[in-house]
């Protein structure tokens, strides 16, 4: 039996969510014996790093058009079993390029954030054209079931073109059992990560860090992004300049093994990979009720919800959890429900029953 091709294509290996969910994706398939192209538009190392050396990685022609013809040609050439790519811009320069190369029904688009997260006009147009697209696309992804019943009504999406395929987590390092003694006998350092950007809600969150009282804590905002300056400005006016860092991109991890809870504070959030993250270090979770984060936080034990924006809110809820962090055991046995391994059954999956769906002439 020949080695099968898989296709994965983003923008650029650069350091978002959407972005590393394709890189895991491209090196869990190689690991399982697959020739897999990972093509990206431009070099970044965010991700890079990421990646398995099996990964064949291109990086196509500058410029939009040239780009989407390099494309066009490699998927003519290459005839890979499925093409995948992520975000709305790039489904759009994805779905055009399997057109051209008539390879439109193996191709794959996977939609990672709402509308609303899509300022770009060229980003909002993968949104808004995105009926017409998966009409004569082989398959559609959401990240979550609220995700997906977003494109199907406000967009309105054919149902039966979009599956909802939960993100990997990150493969899981061993480490030493964390207690809920140990955990509360941390310092208490909260933890939020993302880009710096208004719909992020950081602003929200220094604000209510500013009403937390327990004694000595600290925030990592975990990320870049142009509002850092306009954060950073904010903790000195609340008088938390010495209490509230922004280290950028940098591995979570080690500040995972450190932190007692975890903030999600976003207006718009359509998963939250590092949500499960946090919940596979055994760390209570604080969040917004912004989509994802409530399929993720199916459980009390897991972690505390609150409104989007709501600062007296969310100050409590990051109290209490600093008070209380309770018992990481339940938190770590719900994050591997969203495994790489077990993501990359459910992509086979989908790939199998594309394939199936074209030989049989079904749309």
């Amino acid at each position: 039996m020949s080695q099968r091709t898989l296709l994965f294509y983003v923008h650029a290996l650069a350091g978002g969510g959407a972005e590393l969910v394709v890189a895991r994706l491209a090196s869990g398939f190689a690991a399982r014996g697959d020739r897999v192209l990972l093509v990206v538009e431009s070099e970044a190392d965010e991700w890079r790093r990421t990646l398995d050396e099996r990964v064949e990685y291109i990086v196509l022609p500058h410029g939009r058009l040239r780009g989407v013809l390099a494309l066009a040609r490699l998927l003519a050439r290459e005839k890979p079993f499925a093409s995948y790519s992520a975000l709305a811009a790039t489904n759009l320069r994805h779905w055009v390029a399997a057109l051209l190369s008539g390879r439109g029904r193996f191709a794959i688009l996977a939609y990672h954030g709402f509308l609303e997260n899509e300022p770009q006009l060229l980003s909002r147009l993968g949104f808004l054209l995105a009926p017409v697209m998966l009409r004569f696309a082989g398959a559609g992804v959401a990240v979550s079931d609220v995700l997906r019943q977003d494109l199907i009504d406000r967009l309105h999406c054919p149902p039966r073109a979009v599956v909802t395929m939960y993100n990997p987590a990150a493969p899981r390092v061993p480490q030493p059992p964390l207690t809920p003694h140990a955990l509360a006998a941390r310092a208490p350092l909260v933890v939020a990560a993302g880009r710096l950007v208004p719909e992020k809600g950081f602003s929200t969150l220094v604000g209510a860090f500013a009403r937390v009282s327990t004694p000595d804590a600290r925030l990592a905002i975990l990320g870049k992004g142009p509002q850092l300056e306009e954060l950073e400005a904010q903790a000195r006016s609340l008088g938390l300049a010495d209490r509230v860092e922004f280290p950028g991109y940098v591995d979570p991890n080690s500040h995972f093994l450190r932190a007692r809870c975890f903030v999600s504070p976003s207006f718009h959030e359509s998963f939250g990979l590092v949500i499960v993250e946090a919940l596979d270090h055994g760390l209570p979770v604080v969040a917004t009720m912004s989509g994802g984060p409530q399929e993720i936080l199916n459980r009390r034990e897991l972690g505390r919800l609150v409104a989007a924006g709501e600062e007296a809110e969310m100050a409590e809820a990051i109290q209490a959890s600093l008070e209380a962090p309770g018992d990481p055991a339940p938190r770590q046995r719900r994050a591997t429900d969203f495994s790489l391994e077990s993501s990359l059954d459910a992509h086979e999956w989908l790939f199998l029953r594309m394939r199936a769906k074209r030989e049989r002439g079904t749309p």
